[in-house]
């Protein structure tokens, strides 16, 4: 071990926020040796901006709450955590691990249990990565480095702390873990990781919990580097893991909204990251939904069946919480809503609670390439921008083109439908009226020949026409010849 000034790491109080100095005092004041550790001691040395800082200690999770109260709530089965609110902030502090007095595992080597409490020596040992096993004492101003993981971080180098076969059967979680801080912190993974990081190893994710893995699946969504660590879950073999049925290929829709959500949180954008697990899932969800039109379910109800079974597979690999399956089916409904609206309910769809959703997702699928959607997210994007009156022009514009397509479509379809060539050229109605009144005339004169024609398709002498009266005419008063 060899302790450094924290000065010489890059390292100063004015860098960190008043919560963790909050909680480091406090924990300090009260006999407890503290210290922050992990990644956020680690990004700070790289020049990057934490998003938020984890304490260690050698207090118990119940002495941690005898010394915050009500500020405190104690977390956790399998790793016993205490999380300390300061304001607005959370601080997870944990307690200094020693190596387990009888293994809790499961076949395959996972633990399961892990609470047995001991020196910050002993905890240095527990720990993954090399690059999170600096401990900084601000007040201090230390930093107590076990493993030259100064030099790692110098070096760029993600490295095991011991072996690494054992570390992932341990957790086989780290493998997510490598390949996300491989991505974000632009790390050469050691070559002693690559030698096992490989298919067979990766069949241990199915022994970790299909919540647990939605969870590190949303860290991978919004870590910023989403384009990145994309081709590293194919090339690895974590994609067939993580993914039920989505196919491990990179499709252009997916691409163009990888690259779209790290632009959104490199400028501070807020981001759902169910709204991405919409986008992978959408090829299944159109596959499906054609499975149940060839069955001759209707649209709206092949849809809501295709959404629920697209997403309970994907619930086998990692459980999507049921408000974001709710948001992801929203988007996929919003889709046919926005191709085709009625002109009198844009402006209501343009109010739509995932109207801004929704088209995010049809403008990535026309901008990908996909031919299905018509110019339509193009159009949606100018209708944002329009004033009240150029927005009532655009509807009505719309509405012209709209009928004049149905019309063509309605035309094409008659020129399918094989017709016998009317002995008389009559001239189509153009009114409305005289439509109807053609339509009812035809109408009746094909009931009239259906019931005429049926059974031997003659007319045979049971039929009205046969029964008429007969009305005796004077034939001294009929004009036979040509008449003028």
């Amino acid at each position: 071990m060899q302790t450094l000034r924290a000065s010489k790491c890059g390292l100063s109080t004015t860098q960190l926020p008043s919560s963790i100095l909050d909680v480091i005092d406090s924990l300090t004041k009260a006999g407890y040796e503290a210290y922050i550790v992990g990644g956020g001691v680690r990004d700070m040395m790289l020049g990057l901006n934490p998003k938020d800082f984890d304490a260690v200690t050698n207090a118990t999770p119940a002495q941690v709450k005898e010394v915050f109260g009500r500020r405190c709530r104690i977390i956790g089965r399998r790793f016993e955590l205490a999380h300390v609110y300061s304001g607005r902030e959370l601080i997870e502090v944990a307690t200094f691990r020693a190596p387990p007095k009888k293994a809790v595992t499961s076949a395959s080597g996972m633990i399961l249990r892990d609470n047995n409490w001991g020196t910050i020596e002993q905890d240095f040992a527990r720990r993954d990565f090399s690059i999170n096993t600096l401990y900084y004492q601000p007040r201090k101003a230390i930093v107590l480095d076990f493993c030259q993981a100064v030099e790692d971080i110098k070096t760029r180098t993600l490295r095991f702390l011991g072996e690494p076969a054992q570390r992932f059967e341990e957790d086989p979680v780290r493998m997510l873990r490598a390949l996300r801080f491989a991505a974000k912190l632009n790390f050469q993974i050691d070559q002693s990781i690559l030698d096992v990081f490989d298919v067979e190893m990766t069949q241990l994710l199915r022994d970790v919990s299909p919540h647990r893995l939605y969870d590190e699946s949303q860290k991978l969504f919004t870590m910023g580097h989403l384009t990145q660590v994309l081709p590293m879950l194919i090339e690895f073999g974590v994609w067939k893991q993580l993914f039920a049925e989505i196919p491990p290929n990179i499709t252009p829709f997916i691409e163009r909204a990888a690259k779209n959500t790290d632009q959104r949180i490199q400028i501070g954008k807020t981001i759902n990251p169910a709204f991405f697990y919409a986008v992978l899932l959408w090829k299944p969800f159109l596959e499906r939904c054609d499975f149940y039109l060839n069955k001759g379910v209707i649209p709206a109800e092949a849809r809501a069946q295709a959404g629920l079974d697209v997403l309970k597979r994907q619930a086998t690999r990692t459980i999507i919480p049921r408000f974001a399956e709710t948001f992801i089916r929203e988007v996929w409904e919003m889709q046919s809503r926005l191709l085709n609206p009625k002109p009198q309910q844009i402006e209501a769809l343009a109010g739509h609670a995932r109207f801004r959703a929704g088209f995010d997702f049809l403008l990535l699928r026309e901008k990908s390439g996909d031919p299905s959607t018509d110019g339509m997210g193009v159009w949606w994007e100018n209708y944002q921008e329009m004033t009240t009156d150029q927005k009532e022009a655009a509807i009505r514009q719309y509405n012209r083109q709209r009928s004049k397509t149905r019309r063509k479509v309605a035309d094409a379809d008659e020129q399918k439908i094989t017709e016998i060539e009317p002995l008389v050229d009559v001239p189509e109605p153009r009114s409305r009226r005289a439509k109807k009144e053609r339509f009812r005339a035809d109408d009746s004169a094909n009931r009239f020949l259906e019931k005429a024609t049926s059974d031997s398709g003659q007319v045979n002498a049971d039929h009205p026409i046969h029964k008429r009266k007969r009305v005796q005419r004077d034939l001294s008063q009929v004009v036979f010849g040509p008449t003028q």
